[in-house]
């Protein structure tokens, strides 16, 4: 016996000769809209986005403030954006989770779970530390929490590209980009006001505690299917990732997408490395920037992460890139013209609000979408960490000098030379992702 979707497998019998042949009607298949993307696994993403973008805007935003508020000057203050190399070196290791699974919580969950545990207790026990006379074991903890971190940012990458079929790939990073900015929140503003009332210590256990959904998120999820065979060895594990993404178009074609990856968010990610000693700097109080700037920021970014994900089912992620992109060029202007205006409290939020819709909104939606179709799915983790490892060099490294030129050229003019660093990105664009291409990834058959 068989069901009807086994039933509609099987080819028609053709006519009995002589019979006449009628027309056939055609067949129109409704085009799904974007509310029919909706789902349990978007859901599942909101969780995960949340608890991947926590840790690092503990470091970005509250770490910074921690800082500056015990005296730290900017030379030092920017030289700590060092502490976030993990993130650019997280590829290394990331073949250990392609390769090892743990038991009944099986290979993705077993990894979230494990880093989302140690995120919750290096988090709440860096707080401890006295930044005026521990400054080295600050940077030590920061640092553990920046490896961690990566190393969830790899199995939560590779849980999302797993989950989602590749149409509702650029919806999901959408949803994803969304939660993670919401996380920033938490430290960004939430901790920021609760930093004016009470001491630090507890400041860090209770952002801590936000971990914790994530974590009983990753316990109640199923599994992802798995695409093809795991690596069945280490080498296995290191070398195919690799090997496929170079043979599949070649030498020329990987280049350009690596230098794509490394260059499209170069200008902002350097505009935003001290935006936090910029207010300050500016004469606005940790309240005043917890209140306006970060929830301005909050509200911006979730409309501009919405608009995005559901412009890009129409749009599509070729076309998504370049009006987003040059979104997010333009408000990289907007902190020139807060450096230049002064402490105006209207201002700063109509530049935040501008930044985080273009940038970490539209902008970061359709690169993270990009990268996601750009994997294989037998080596998801490994390739994405490849590739946003590569993205986030500049906000390692390069923005290690950003407190260097900010103390040669003031403000203003190091807003302008951001904004100079987001055009060789835009200009790649034509080489990986055409404005009239057809969307469609180049990825090798699960």
């Amino acid at each position: 016996m068989t069901d009807n979707a086994s039933d509609s497998r099987i080819p028609p019998l053709p006519p009995p000769p002589g019979s006449p042949i009628l027309p056939v009607e055609p067949v129109t298949v409704a085009e799904p809209t974007w509310h029919s993307y909706l789902n349990r696994r978007m859901l599942i993403l909101l969780f995960m986005g949340f608890s991947s973008g926590l840790p690092l805007f503990i470091l970005l935003s509250l770490l910074q403030a921690w800082l500056a508020k015990s005296g730290l000057d900017v030379r030092k203050l920017g030289l700590f954006a060092l502490v976030m190399f993990p993130y650019t070196w997280k590829f290394v290791w990331s073949p250990l989770m392609d390769r090892y699974s743990f038991g009944w919580l099986g290979r993705r969950r077993g990894w979230m779970a494990l880093t989302q545990s140690l995120l919750f207790l290096t988090i709440g026990g860096m707080g401890m530390l006295d930044p005026a006379t521990q400054v080295s074991l600050v940077a030590i903890a920061a640092a553990t929490v920046a490896f961690i971190s990566a190393s969830q940012d790899i199995v939560i990458d590779a849980y999302r590209r797993e989950i989602l079929p590749d149409n509702e790939q650029g919806l999901g990073a959408a949803v994803h980009v969304n939660a993670y900015k919401v996380a920033g929140m938490v430290p960004g503003a939430l901790s920021l006001i609760l930093a004016d009332r009470m001491p630090w210590q507890p400041v860090f256990w209770i952002t801590a505690c936000f971990m914790l959904p994530g974590l009983v998120c990753t316990l109640l999820v199923k599994e992802p299917a798995v695409y093809g065979a795991p690596p069945k060895n280490m080498r296995d594990a290191l070398v195919l990732p690799f090997k496929e993404f170079i043979h599949r178009d070649g030498w020329r074609r990987a280049c350009w997408i690596l230098g794509f990856i490394f260059l499209y968010k170069l200008g902002d990610s350097m505009a935003t490395a001290l935006s936090t000693k910029f207010y300050l700097d500016l004469g606005f109080s940790m309240t005043q920037i917890g209140v306006v700037a970060k929830t301005t920021g909050f509200w911006a970014s979730i409309a501009g992460g919405i608009v995005g994900g559901v412009w890009m089912v129409k749009l599509g992620i070729n076309r998504g890139l370049w009006v987003f992109g040059a979104v997010q060029a333009v408000a990289i202007l907007g902190f020139a013209w807060l450096a230049h205006v002064g402490a105006n409290p209207l201002v700063l939020g109509a530049v935040i609000a501008f930044e985080a819709f273009g940038s970490l909104g539209l902008g970061a939606a359709a690169f993270v979408a990009f990268i996601s179709r750009s994997t294989d799915p037998r080596y998801t983790a490994t390739q994405y960490a490849l590739f946003s490892s590569l993205a986030a060099v500049p906000r390692t490294f390069i923005n290690a000098s950003a407190g260097y030129i900010v103390a040669e050229t003031g403000w203003f003019l190091f807003f302008i030379i951001c904004f100079g660093l987001a055009l060789p990105g835009m200009a790649l664009l034509s080489k990986i992702a055409p404005w009239r291409g057809d969307d469609v990834p180049t990825r090798a058959a699960s």
